[in-house]
């Protein structure tokens, strides 16, 4: 099954674009990775890259290739699937999920490993453009991740819940009640501009016309509130489904102005069309939906 093997290293090589960084991911050296385009293009009859110094990125065959790829992969493992008329679910899969998402991901995949013997589920964390790149490169199955606003055909999306953005503030800081005063008045503690969220709470600051005095840039939603909670700043994100903030003595939650127009950011599950493990996805994509609307919380007022 030597073809095999040289085709999920070709679809590593596709998605990172150098022969080194592939060789990270499928465990091989540089050498070997090289060995197995060459012997690929070979057997395939044309080449398959444009190679510049380190860089190997795919040409017009390669591109063409690619999807086709993707599906005969695919449909192998459906193959190596267990052929069974029972209703447990069986196989491997990976599953990539935010931090906000990660602990009720990995509560619903324990749960049901337990009552599935046959299951093998892969999870990773990570950030959301980051895991959206890995399923779109089938190094995924699925993500559960914030949305983007480009969509790809070779993906699909299932909406599960939105999280509205809001101000935290201390009880202390200048301001009252005003979500321009609070966030003019005070350090602002920024989510990290690299990441959608960040991106999102940017372009909100942008509408409200507000500068705000920045304090300092973080990728960790739990760690810049616990700052606020310590009277560091204030700072604008989306309220986490099930967090406790709306019952914290030492926090204040305040929502944006109505006016201001969609302030939510939506989260769901972004997986390949065409895969083999679709039941085993899908299982845990309720599963967890199920969890998120249970404890979904009221807007604040």
């Amino acid at each position: 099954m030597s073809t095999l093997r040289f085709l999920r290293t070709f679809l590593a090589v596709a998605h990172h674009g150098t022969f080194a960084e592939a060789a990270e991911q499928v465990a091989l050296t540089q050498a070997a990775v090289s060995f197995q385009m060459r012997s690929l293009e070979a057997e395939l009859g044309r080449e398959l890259f444009d190679r510049s110094g380190r860089l190997a990125i795919l040409n017009a065959a390669g591109r063409e290739l690619l999807p086709e790829i993707k599906q005969l992969l695919d449909l192998y493992e459906r193959l190596r699937l267990p052929r069974t008329t029972s209703d447990a679910l069986a196989g491997a899969v990976s599953v990539g999920a935010i931090v906000s998402c990660m602990g009720t991901l990995s509560k619903v995949v324990t749960l049901m490993k337990r009552q599935h013997p046959g299951l093998d589920v892969r999870v990773l964390s990570g950030k959301a453009s980051e895991l959206a790149g890995k399923v779109e490169a089938g190094e995924l199955d699925a993500a559960f991740v914030v949305e983007a606003g480009r969509k790809m055909a070779s993906t699909r999306w299932t909406a599960l819940y939105e999280e509205p953005l809001v101000v935290l503030a201390h009880p202390g800081a200048s301001g009252g009640s005003d979500v321009h005063e609070v966030l003019a008045r005070n350090p602002f503690l920024r989510f990290d501009r690299t990441q959608r969220t960040g991106l999102q709470i940017d372009r909100v600051l942008r509408r409200l016309g507000i500068t705000v005095t920045e304090f300092l840039e973080l990728n960790a939603i739990e760690t810049l509130v616990e700052l606020v909670r310590q009277e560091t700043g204030v700072t604008l994100l989306p309220l986490l489904n099930g967090a406790n903030w709306l019952d914290s003595r030492d926090l204040r939650v305040l929502p944006l102005p109505a006016d201001l127009g969609p302030t939510s950011r939506a989260i769901g599950m972004l997986e390949r069309r065409e895969h083999a493990r679709q039941d085993i996805t899908g299982a845990i994509c309720q599963a967890c939906q199920e969890i998120f609307t249970a404890r979904a919380l009221p807007p604040p007022r």
